[in-house]
């Protein structure tokens, strides 16, 4: 039998995914490669509003309920709350940031079907801000959602040929969404308007919108400094060996 300590390098061994927080393809993959130096080249690009770069993700977000009702802080004694809580379902944060502009818009819906994904592209293809623009940028992940079907399922055949000449899908690689920028976005929301309990969609709706405005008045951007550059130096090992 293997000791405590054995056991350990033994479970760590076979999974070793626990032991990462981002999780790279295991062996050296042109398929990861090719995408991650596209992805890393738009970001380097300026800012050109002719052609903005629009980073979106929707990750889900539990409803949660108090049990019991908090007690407010009081002299001397800081607020308390129950640790038990009220499953109420889960909706759907959208999260869609202009690193370089900067600015950003998220709100909440019920499910994330592609009808869904579909009618905030197009709010924001028609967004005053965008709308002279040649060609809209969109950098997403392989979710089924994200396609160009999308718009045929929620629109006209006219306005969806509209959308799908207008805006420009780039996608991030398999097992890459750390290349994506709308997550340190999503993790600075998170932080600072997620972090109480909200029972219901309306809630977190409105939470998220006061959210952006408030950000976007402030002009937050994202600082990304990861190049290509440093993928072929880092990341050696995920570019393919080339025999002579």
């Amino acid at each position: 039998p293997l000791r405590d300590g054995a056991l350990r390098a033994k479970k760590n061994e076979l999974t070793p995914w626990r032991r990462v927080q981002r999780c790279y393809p295991p062996v050296c993959a042109a398929d990861f490669v090719v995408p991650m130096e596209r992805v890393l080249d738009l970001y380097r690009q300026p800012y050109d509003a002719r052609y903005p770069v629009i980073c979106m993700d929707e990750p889900p977000k539990p409803l949660r309920a108090d049990q019991r009702t908090p007690q407010p802080a009081r002299p001397g004694r800081p607020a308390t709350y129950d640790y038990a809580y009220v499953r109420c379902g889960t909706c759907t944060l959208w999260m869609f940031v202009e690193p370089l502009g900067p600015w950003r818009t998220a709100h909440a819906t019920a499910r994330r079907t592609g009808v869904d994904w579909a009618r905030p592209v197009q709010a924001l293809a028609d967004h005053p801000r965008d709308r002279q623009a040649e060609r809209l940028i969109r950098v997403c992940d392989h979710l089924n959602t994200h396609t160009y079907a999308s718009f045929y399922r929620a629109f006209p055949h006219a306005e969806a040929h509209r959308l799908a000449r207008r805006v420009q899908l780039v996608f991030t690689p398999r097992h890459g969404s750390w290349l994506h920028r709308a997550e340190p976005e999503l993790s600075v929301l998170t932080r600072q308007a997620l972090a109480p309990r909200m029972p219901t969609q309306a809630a977190v709706h409105a939470q998220v919108t006061a959210w952006a405005e408030a950000r976007n008045a402030a002009q937050k951007g994202i600082r990304w400094q990861f190049r290509t550059a440093d993928a072929r130096v880092r990341l050696k090992h995920l570019y393919p060996t080339i025999e002579t």
